[in-house]
């Protein structure tokens, strides 16, 4: 198993295992999940008022615990079923605090039921996208059509530190490259008063 060592940018975020031949699309998914899947935990940990963090204090622990960025210095490789007990600890928890459930519009409600709305918040700008995840290694990015052995060979006690982030709207990558501002040329024109010359005889 290739042990993969998750960032987001320059943080850790977990560590992961993968046979060498897992296909790039699946562990791509699969690392995507279990990040986002990490936040809704972070959130729902977050999510409570004081009266219920009383009541769910042990649970909102064990929960975090699971989840923890400290899993990575344990050594400790998670797992989307390990996100899925948290969430079930979580669940289950909120259940007897509430045995006549939360209304609709709860926000606690909403997240365990995947309704929740993020957008225009910072939640929502840290979730990424399963079909937009890539995963970058040796400043080379993983692509989805390849597996994870054409990158790091068939040695499966392989560590890599794995950087996961969103992918960038492709018009957007170069477009400014095409900018009067970017011309590198054109402060060297101006100066020799050769800018708008018209090679053509008029």
């Amino acid at each position: 198993m290739v042990l993969l060592h998750v960032k987001r940018g320059d943080e850790s975020q977990f560590l992961l295992q993968a046979p060498g031949s897992t296909e790039l699309e699946e562990l791509t998914v699969q690392v995507a999940r279990v990040y986002n899947g990490r936040l809704k935990v972070q959130r729902l940990c977050s999510a409570p008022n004081e009266k219920m963090k009383q009541v769910l204090k042990k649970t909102i622990e064990e929960a975090k615990a699971i989840i923890s960025k400290k899993q990575v210095e344990a050594g400790v490789c998670v797992t989307m079923e390990m996100v899925k007990d948290a969430l079930d600890q979580l669940r289950g928890a909120v259940m007897i605090v509430y045995p006549m459930g939360l209304p609709p519009y709860d926000p606690i409600r909403m997240e365990f039921e995947n309704k929740e709305d993020l957008s225009g918040t910072q939640a929502g700008l840290n979730v990424i996208k399963e079909a937009e995840a890539q995963l970058w290694w040796a400043a080379k990015e993983l692509r989805r059509t390849k597996k994870l052995s054409d990158y790091v060979g068939k040695n499966e006690k392989t560590k890599i530190i794995a950087k996961i982030q969103q992918r960038l709207e492709e018009n957007d990558d170069d477009a400014y490259l095409n900018s009067p501002w970017a011309d590198n040329t054109a402060l060297k024109r101006h100066f020799h008063g050769v800018k708008d010359i018209k090679w053509r005889p008029r």
